[in-house]
């Protein structure tokens, strides 16, 4: 940034969620890892107020922020975790993490949102991360090669090689989420391979999309996530394009079903 002038602290956290879900060059500032939280009193909450706090999680390869924004009511044992983009260019997800996080945080449910895990890729609109790591075959369940550097589902030369994996992955340990949903494109149906089938069938009524078994990759983040966690993780697999704000609603009303009152 050229010719840059002081950074207020205040200002700091506000350009670090904008750098994420704008999908900006991250700012040159440093932040504190949790930022202040704001509280929202409830009505019927298991506490007195829920919360509202941006929580940086790290930096991709090339330096953008990693953020995920956290609300409700943290003391609560339902933990939520969406994310919103893990392929850069299957980024329509962003749009109902977006949606969440500017909603009314939710009394009974701990809800933990990462609008972007892939912001090189999502800034270059390609599958991989800056490295052309398929992040979503990065991780440690059943991991192997899966072709060379260039190849499209390029599965790095480890598991949890790639920054933005390991960003994941901590934060699934970190939280243990009881649900986590994974948003993909473009084959529009909710994938029931594994994770809550119940849940998912719910879900997939609520949203209007058909069900269906896909193909268990190996490094999967699901397919890892439900070894931490058993039956919490499954993917939504959206339609291709950018969903309408009718769709965006009907996706939140969704999930928010899912987080409880």
């Amino acid at each position: 940034m050229r010719g840059r002038r002081p950074v207020s602290q205040a200002g700091c956290r506000w350009w670090l969620v904008a750098c994420t879900l704008a999908l900006l060059p991250p700012c040159a500032c440093t932040v504190p890892r949790d930022t202040a939280m704001t509280r929202h009193h409830a009505r019927g909450a298991p506490s007195s107020a829920t919360i509202r706090r941006t929580v940086p999680l790290g930096g991709s390869v090339r330096g953008r922020p990693i953020v995920a924004v956290e609300s409700g009511d943290p003391s609560s044992p339902r933990k939520v975790l969406v994310v919103g983009c893990v392929h850069g260019n299957e980024p329509a997800g962003v749009a109902v993490a977006r949606a969440l996080i500017d909603g009314p945080p939710p009394a009974h449910t701990d809800l933990w949102v990462v609008p972007v895990l892939n912001p090189d890729g999502a800034a270059a609109r390609t599958r991989g991360n800056a490295h052309g790591v398929d992040l979503n075959r990065n991780f440690p369940l059943r991991w192997r090669s899966l072709g060379p550097t260039g190849s499209e589902y390029f599965a790095g030369p480890r598991p949890l090689s790639e920054p933005e994996s390991k960003i994941a992955a901590a934060l699934i340990h970190r939280i243990r989420p009881t649900v986590g949903i994974w948003f993909h494109q473009h084959m529009a149906v909710v994938d029931i391979s594994e994770g809550p089938k119940a849940i998912e069938r719910r879900f997939a009524g609520q949203v209007g999309l058909p069900v269906r078994v896909l193909t268990d990759y190996p490094g999967s983040a699901t397919g890892w996530e439900n070894t931490v966690v058993p039956d919490s993780a499954f993917v939504v697999e959206l339609p291709a394009g950018s969903l309408s704000p009718s769709a965006v609603r009907r996706y939140v009303a969704a999930i928010r079903a899912i987080t409880g009152p």
